[in-house]
């Protein structure tokens, strides 16, 4: 009954994507609390890992759909550890929705820097959508949001440095056989 049916991912890449989801929220939550909380050196470190987490894994799954699934990983695993993220899901998966658009408007997954594109699009979109929820709710005092604007932007420096270190460590797996595309 089933033999004709075609599923988009094997088992092993769903594993790979839920592991390295859950392994990315993990170790960004160490980082932060073994940081003292979240002051600009843990935030940076923190927003690199889960950056070069994500580019290595879209190397290593390279398939449509894979940002939005990763995105869904990580805020369930999110809910579970710290129940914080309800807030910004909205956000989030609507910057996954970018992050897939992008990498269908530059050649699909195939291209050769589809990772990066995608991921670059969906950090970018998150931060700023984010923002737009936050200005939504607190538009009674914006100044409020307006004080958080230079975290979000060491947070997005952590994620243009997590885009090179990911190229990098995505190099370096290759040579060592773990990424095969």
């Amino acid at each position: 009954m089933y033999k004709n049916l075609k599923h988009h991912w094997s088992i092993q890449e769903l594993v790979t994507i839920g592991v390295f989801a859950a392994a990315a929220k993990v170790i960004t939550m160490v980082v932060a609390l073994a940081g003292g909380g979240m002051n600009p050196v843990t935030l940076l470190i923190k927003n690199l890992i889960f950056t070069t987490f994500f580019i290595v894994m879209l190397y290593k799954v390279r398939k449509s759909g894979t940002i939005m699934l990763f995105t869904f990983v990580s805020l369930i695993v999110s809910l579970l550890l710290m129940g914080a993220e309800a807030s910004t899901s909205l956000g989030m998966f609507m910057a996954s929705f970018i992050g897939e658009f992008f990498i269908l408007l530059f050649g699909g997954m195939k291209n050769k820097y589809a990772p990066i594109i995608g991921v670059a699009a969906f950090d970018l979109s998150y931060r700023v959508l984010s923002m737009f929820i936050a200005y939504m709710v607190m538009r009674e005092t914006p100044e409020i949001v307006y004080a958080v604007i230079p975290i979000i932007a060491i947070g997005y420096l952590g994620a243009v440095i997590g885009l090179y270190t990911g190229i990098k460590a995505v190099k370096e797996l290759r040579y060592a056989g773990i990424v095969r595309s």
